[in-house]
């Protein structure tokens, strides 16, 4: 990688930060607005239903979760810490099936109601065990979790029925807001879709549609001397160039999403110092899903030929340079011991084969076999450019390739998500996998039939059964072996959905931006109690 002529330092394991200003200054100071540019509306406030960062970036600020991830050393899988808890996250007992969290006496939602334990039980019980229509789309991630109960007011329990290693990382997901008993029992499970009361760093101040959305400084905060902002402000941007315009006319300070490469080398080449520029490895993939529901997309030879029409190696040297998307990879993270290697899944799954002239012919004598040789629909697609309208097009063009044409049905992000989640009017659509905490057994829970965040409609009892097998495994080389089976029922078997390319994060911002650590994810460190302005 370049380094633009700037020094270079390791800012993370799997993180680097450059610039070029002076010594760093060690002593926060309080004060000033952030302002913040995000790229996509947000389609509601609840983070138990989105998946999106259009609602995360403006709106976790207002929430605290149980744990989170080490806002000092977010690259790291590992490091949690508690945030409505007490001391340390706790260790599993009896054989890693029981945790016991002790909640804080100290904490307040913001209107002025304190929290305890009966609140975070009320949250995990919507997330967990959610009643019969209401959507949780992290469900999946608690599989393990038999009973959650308060033995007092400030003791939480989970009890496991049986140990898995995907636990604590699934309790720190970003999107696990903790709210207030009294607002679910008198408003019910969809109020917080539209209202906020959390017990988070900044308190509400306005969400002007399609503009911004603005916090102030909770005085409150159980987390002492944070925040040391005065507020912030997520001004909506969708359009990228936007919100580069800003950043580098001084209008906005940093945008959490991330930049393709040539927009950062602008950024650097017009600011100097006045810009320093985070970059990490990217737990988010695009994925191609095919309606099952939807002829010709419940027969798996067709859905098998959109797969190895796609050339990912060609797409990775060419897609990289202008978009955010970058590695070649199946269903894990690649840059996990879990992941299966390149050579492994040209071997194995259909796609990833480097002879492109041979997944071509074959894509075609499929189409052909299942009665499809002229294959026409339409790529149902959202309105954010990067990296969603460049890939699917560049999909299209890859398709075409095959003989296979395809039109192109762009929506802005609210009722893309209504046509995956209610409606599910499409043939083929992009979708993603992103995650916060690399997590790579309960990740892949995305591409199970059952997953509230799966939308391919679809059933299958083997992949469900692989996956419980998954969950049990205790022992690495067992986890890598299920991992395979489970990948190769997903992408090759009944090819149920298609992965293109692994994400690749870019983050530049004003150099006075400081305390904030760029994540393998745009949705960890969003917190925004650790930033403050050194100007």
């Amino acid at each position: 990688m370049k380094s633009h002529g700037l020094k270079l330092a390791v800012a993370a394991t799997v993180g680097l930060a450059f610039t070029a200003g002076a010594a760093v200054a060690d002593t926060p100071k309080s004060g000033g607005t952030l302002n913040i540019v995000v790229g996509s509306k947000i389609p509601s406030y609840d983070g138990h239903i989105e998946s999106t960062f259009g609602m995360i970036h403006p709106i976790r600020p207002f929430y605290s979760t149980l744990i989170r991830v080490n806002p000092d050393n977010p690259s790291s899988p590992v490091d949690f810490v508690c945030d409505l808890c007490e001391g340390s996250v706790p260790a599993g007992a009896e054989g890693g099936t029981k945790f016991t969290f002790k909640i804080r006496k100290d904490v307040k939602f913001h209107d002025g109601t304190p929290l305890t334990a009966a609140d975070v039980k009320a949250t995990y019980d919507k997330i967990v065990f959610p009643p019969e229509g209401v959507a949780s789309s992290r469900k999946a991630y608690f599989k393990a979790v038999d009973s959650i109960t308060t033995p007092d007011d400030y003791t939480l329990v989970f009890k496991l029925k049986h140990p898995t290693a995907t636990f604590i990382p699934a309790v720190a997901m970003p999107f696990n807001f903790v709210y207030a008993k009294k607002d679910l029992d008198a408003n019910g499970y969809n109020w917080h879709q539209r209202n906020i009361n959390g017990t988070g760093a900044f308190t509400f101040v306005e969400h002007v549609a399609g503009s911004h959305v603005s916090g102030k400084k909770y005085a409150g905060y159980h987390h002492k001397g944070r925040p040391y902002l005065d507020g912030y402000k997520a001004i909506s941007a969708p359009k990228m160039n936007v919100r580069l315009q800003a950043i580098r006319g001084g209008r906005a300070d940093i945008e959490f999403r991330g930049f393709p490469p040539k927009a950062r080398d602008d950024l650097v080449k017009a600011l100097g110092d006045k810009i320093t520029v985070q970059e990490s490895d990217w737990n988010c993939v695009l994925l191609l899903t095919p309606n099952h529901e939807v002829k010709p997309f419940d027969d798996p030879r067709v859905r098998r030929a959109l797969s190895l029409a796609v050339n990912r190696y060609e797409g990775s040297k060419y897609l990289s340079r202008i978009a955010i998307v970058k590695t070649v990879g199946g269903v894990v993270f690649p840059a996990h011991p879990l992941a299966t290697s390149i050579e492994d899944l040209g071997k194995t799954v259909a796609g990833y084969n480097t002879d492109h002239a041979a997944n071509i012919k074959e894509a075609k004598r499929l189409l052909k076999e299942a009665g499809h040789p002229n294959l026409s629909f339409t790529l149902h697609n959202r309105g954010v450019d990067q990296p969603y309208r460049v890939v699917g097009t560049w999909a299209i063009d890859q398709w075409k390739k095959a003989g296979i044409t395809v039109k192109q049905w762009v929506q802005p992000t609210s009722p893309f998500y209504a046509t995956l989640r209610k409606k599910g009017d499409f043939d083929v659509s992009i979708d993603f996998n992103c995650q916060a905490v690399v997590n790579p057994i309960a990740d892949i829970s995305k591409f199970l039939p059952t997953a509230g965040n799966n939308y391919a409609n679809f059933a299958d009892t083997e992949l469900e059964s692989t996956y419980d097998a998954l969950l049990k495994a205790g022992d690495e080389g067992s986890q890598k072996a299920l991992v395979r089976k489970y990948e190769k029922r997903v992408l090759n078997d009944l090819a149920s959905q298609a992965i293109t390319l692994w994400w690749y994060k870019i983050n530049p911002h004003r150099s006075y931006v400081k305390g904030w650590k760029i994540a393998p994810s745009h949705y960890l460190n969003q917190a925004l109690d650790n930033i403050w302005l050194d100007k």
